[in-house]
């Protein structure tokens, strides 16, 4: 396999850092993988949609472009349907497919950045879902042994915002294909941010997955700022958890201190309101900063 040398990264990480690798190839075939020699015991990064990468400095290795490609229904029954798609293809493109034919399942998650291949990675999730909702296995071709290995939803361990493959298993594989499970009767959830008023202010009467993934993409718009016209990438923190005792005694100080319940007695914290209450938000030290319009997000503004 050809490697293109000293090849520019600006294009291709939504921060838009300008950084150079040493070697750079893209796969569009688990043919390819099975022909990949890297040699010199370089650093391996494999990139999808460069949504979830921040680059300090040129990168002195193989970077490898997933762009494997491809979505086909592998089985169905009378209430789901099983999706098999590449793991290079776009994640947001994946949602507006599955709104298309009314398989239900990831509206909740429209417009999120990046490739399918790193959803169940992150475990990504927004607005009351996560990935492993509707998972149902991956393939993932080992950098080592150049062999495809098959991880269940048990394999992935999946937890918030978490995985398998951000712990033990970080950076050991490319994920090749991630099948999906999806309903063929949607189940609607609507009860976690501001879908329900979003839809109220749609003027949605009949609720459907048209209706929230549109709703969603609406909230996603007003509140986070567009990579093309800014260097970002997306939803960055996490909401830390603490028990619901250390909750109590922050909320008789603050009053206003967001907070979810979660079914095992924590209490959820809202990120964005913290960082906001510390005064972070819309901070800026030259090109780096934190979005004026929502704390969750770090900003390139230009040459950070």
């Amino acid at each position: 396999m050809q490697f293109d040398e000293n090849v520019s990264l600006l294009g291709l990480n939504t921060f838009g850092i300008d950084v150079r690798t040493r070697y750079y190839t893209k796969i569009s075939s688990v043919e390819q993988l099975s022909n990949l020699e890297l040699s010199g015991g370089l650093p391996v990064l494999v990139l999808g949609g460069g949504s979830n990468v921040l680059f300090t400095r040129d990168f002195n290795g193989y970077v490898l472009q997933n762009r494997i490609l491809g979505i086909e229904t592998i089985r169905e029954d009378d209430s789901h349907v099983y999706l098999k798609t590449g793991a290079g293809e776009n994640w947001h493109g994946f949602v507006e497919y599955c709104i298309a034919r009314n398989y239900g399942g990831v509206e909740n998650l429209a417009l999120i950045p990046g490739c399918n291949g790193a959803s169940p990675i992150q475990n990504i999730g927004a607005y009351g879902v996560e990935i492993r909702d509707v998972f149902h296995e991956l393939e993932a071709f080992d950098l080592d042994s150049k062999e495809i290995h098959v991880f269940t939803h048990a394999d992935c361990r999946f937890g918030y915002r978490d995985s398998v493959f951000k712990r033990e298993r970080k950076g050991k594989h490319m994920i090749s294909s991630v099948t999906y499970r999806l309903r063929k009767t949607p189940e609607f959830n609507i009860s976690y941010g501001a879908i329900r008023q979003e839809l109220d202010a749609m003027g949605v009467h009949e609720l459907s997955i048209k209706a929230i993934g549109d709703a969603v993409v609406r909230i996603r718009r007003s509140k986070l700022p567009d990579p093309a016209e800014i260097g970002n990438a997306g939803s960055f923190f996490k909401n830390p958890e603490i028990g619901k005792d250390q909750f109590d005694a922050l909320r008789d100080g603050y009053p206003d201190l967001v907070g979810y319940p979660l079914e095992n007695g924590n209490v959820k914290l809202a990120a964005g309101w913290l960082i906001e209450k510390a005064g972070w938000k819309g901070y800026r030290k030259g090109d780096a900063g934190i979005h004026a319009r929502q704390a969750l997000v770090l900003v390139n503004y230009g040459n950070a």
